[in-house]
């Protein structure tokens, strides 16, 4: 896993994303918010299972559906699967260890 720190790449409500192979933080301190990292750790997962392009693809279509259907960001980028999988589970860290491949489906 690679950590880059860059205020500029992340808008004003976002601490952390991932763009596979790295994890862009906002600021170095968070680094050590061991939540955040294993809900970007959890991206990484999903993004190397639909061989990354896909995923982005598969990202940007299922928030413009969403956004489509609650009309609001927010609620649509909360709504997207891979999202909802990691907001789940970004609090168990052993999620990783165990999880199923292809999991997010779960949360369609």
């Amino acid at each position: 896993m690679r950590v880059l720190v860059s205020k500029i790449l992340l808008g004003k409500h976002f601490g952390g994303m991932t763009l596979w192979p790295f994890i862009i933080l906002k600021d170095e301190a968070l680094k050590n918010d061991t939540t955040l990292m294993n809900h970007e750790e959890i991206h990484l997962v999903q993004q190397l299972e639909l061989l990354i392009i896909p995923f982005y693809l598969w990202y940007g279509a299922e928030f413009l559906i969403k956004w489509a259907i609650h009309k609001d960001r927010y609620i649509a980028y909360r709504n997207i699967s891979f999202e909802r999988e990691a907001y789940d589970q970004e609090s168990n860290l052993f999620y990783l260890n165990h999880r199923s491949r292809w999991n997010f489906l779960s949360y369609l």
